[in-house]
């Protein structure tokens, strides 16, 4: 039994699959949780055909929303609307009946599974955004029982979103809704088991699967395979989140792309980087296409730089047999940063579908040049000594070689080859064992030319720059470096922020990325995934680069542990004209 491809399970949308009619009719599920009730004025509502999102209120509204669909989606892709006149849709939700989810974390027993993703589930159901039915199964060789794994699981649940007096009753609640089957990652005959125990909790209902693969990369297909033959949906859609490393290069990820299309077709698969999920990068989009006043300065006539910066303030910590496989590079840059970095840089897209946004994303990573050796400087964090207290060195570590020449540390120059970024660098920097502890976008605008008060600010135009700063993490803010005047009978002048302080701003607490990725894939929302072509783009521009560092055996530039990195990366800035802008003294915002 092949994996069921994604759709919905309507009447409708089955006739559509024996070819019987020739236009499904809309399905429609609510785009975000936590609107019910009278109040729900203004719901925003996504129009689906043939996508597999059927949300509680598919049936509800399908009547109402018709005459507003499209007589033919694309590839399933959704036309949204706004359903402004309703002035209570809560009758419409209530008829969820018909349709369970289970979810089947792979590699349960894991620290990601225990820190990161139960945690996320319960966050879900703690906010209502999960289907009325559901089911949660955790699934991985250790031998362990349900009420072992709901022991485990409550160890790592907090009702850190509010602090509402129902929070034990709803924790119990969820763990009752969590399983455990114990097997093998490559066993269908345990698949089979776990597919059974999934159809008794699922009942006559239509089953929508998902499954999370917690595990490492070198068991995927295995797990993919076994779940393909022995546990998908046969009446719902079934999904797959992939967790990176998407491969080592541009020829390992494709083997897993191809392994993977062997049972999976693409939209079933959901290759998930958690850096996409966060508050800011998810706002970037917003701050730009929704704000005249920055859209029109989004080009190489106004913007001098960009610089992504991504800084640990600590080491491998003992973990370092993973790390030292993939080093900085792979684990930080070719994913996270450069997924920002095509937010950031693409063109204006036609709509905010999942394939519009990743369409423009995967038009600016084609556009780019493959990282040359130039325009590189690797680094390792050697021990160092502060306040009496001795920290390691990268090599220090007992899960690491000796004679490791993994970087922990990078900085490169990366530019864009069209007309709206030409000649600009993006400046991209991570870290392990530095200063600081953080993850922000710096763009640096030009100076203005003819400036009136430039012998106000001395030589050093640098310190007149306007700098808009993104920091995506920890403390999330956005803020706008701009001058003024001193208050005063002299013209002194100052350097002050106009800032947007989140804490400050919202007094709700930002939900974790990996809330907001769990529930997208649980609606079929894949702007935030990986699309292939896209891994294949961004693997393109860095697997010269990593060759070139392994055969030449290059060895990395040391530094010290909470130092600000490697020398070399200052002079690869300086060749660029740039300075780095985390490393100046500056106003917090």
């Amino acid at each position: 039994m092949a994996l069921s491809c994604m759709r919905c399970c309507s009447p409708g949308a089955a006739a559509v699959r024996r070819g019987t009619v020739a236009s499904p009719p809309a399905a429609l599920s609510f785009a975000r949780c936590g609107l019910r009730g009278p109040a729900a004025v203004g719901w925003r509502v996504a129009a689906f055909a043939a996508t597999g999102v059927k949300g509680a209120t598919d049936a509800g509204v399908e009547k109402a929303a018709r005459s507003a669909s499209p007589s033919k989606v694309e590839n399933g892709s959704p036309s949204e609307i706004i359903l402004d006149d309703f002035e209570d849709l809560s009758p419409l939700s209530e008829n969820d009946d018909d349709s369970t989810v289970s979810i089947t974390v792979v590699g349960a027993s894991g620290d990601l599974a225990k820190k990161k993703i139960f945690p996320a589930l319960f966050a879900l159901y703690y906010e209502d955004c999960l289907p009325k039915h559901f089911t949660i199964f955790g699934y991985a060789r250790s031998k362990m029982t349900d009420d072992e794994l709901r022991n485990m699981v409550s160890k790592t649940l907090t009702c850190r979103i509010d602090k509402r007096e129902n929070c034990n009753e709803k924790m119990e609640e969820f763990l009752k809704r969590c399983f455990y089957h114990s097997g093998q990652y490559d066993s269908e005959e345990h698949f089979m088991d776990l597919h059974k125990k999934l159809k008794q909790h699922e009942g006559s209902r239509v089953s929508n699967r998902l499954f999370y693969l917690s595990i490492p990369p070198n068991i995927f297909l295995d797990v993919v395979k076994c779940a393909s033959k022995s546990a998908s949906s046969v009446n719902g859609w079934t999904r797959v989140i992939v967790e990176k490393p998407f491969g080592r290069d541009s020829d390992s990820s494709a083997a897993l792309t191809r392994g993977l299309k062997q049972y999976l077709v693409e939209d079933q698969i959901f290759r998930i980087d958690h850096y996409l999920g966060k508050e800011l990068v998810e706002n970037l989009s917003v701050l730009r296409f929704s704000n005249l006043v920055f859209e029109p300065l989004w080009s190489r006539q106004y913007i001098r730089n960009v610089q992504l910066i991504f800084s640990e303030d600590f080491g491998t910590e003992g973990r370092g047999g993973y790390f030292d496989r993939y080093g900085i590079i792979r684990d930080i840059m070719q994913n996270h940063l450069l997924q920002i970095l095509a937010l950031f840089a693409m063109e204006t897209p036609v709509s905010l579908e999942a394939e519009d946004i990743r369409n423009e994303k995967v038009k600016v990573l084609r556009s780019m040049k493959p990282l040359q050796l130039e325009d590189v400087v690797i680094g390792q964090y050697k021990s160092h000594t502060k306040g009496g207290t001795t920290y390691p060195g990268y090599t220090e570590d007992k899960t690491v070689p000796k004679d490791s020449i993994t970087p922990t540390f990078a900085a490169a120059a990366l530019f864009i080859n069209n007309a709206r970024w030409d000649g600009v660098p993006f400046l991209m920097k991570a870290g392990k064992a530095l200063h600081t502890k953080g993850a922000e976008i710096r763009v640096q605008f030009r100076h203005v030319p003819g400036n009136l008060y430039k012998r106000s600010f001395g030589t050093d135009l640098d310190t007149a720059t306007n700098e808009l700063v993104i920091r995506v993490q920890p403390d999330e803010a956005i803020y706008l470096k701009i001058n003024n005047k001193i208050p005063g009978l002299g013209m002194r002048l100052d350097r002050s922020n106009l800032n947007l302080h989140y804490a400050a701003r919202y007094s709700k607490e930002i939900p974790d990325a990996y809330e907001r990725l769990l529930l997208d894939a649980i609606e079929g929302e894949r702007r935030l995934f990986i699309r292939s072509d896209e891994l294949d783009a961004a693997w393109g521009l860095f697997t010269p680069l990593l060759k070139e560092l392994e055969e030449k055996h290059i060895a990395p530039e040391l530094y010290p542990y909470g130092s600000r990195g490697p020398v070399g990366a200052h002079y690869l800035a300086a060749k660029y004209n740039v300075r780095w802008g985390d490393l100046t003294t500056e106003q917090k915002a």
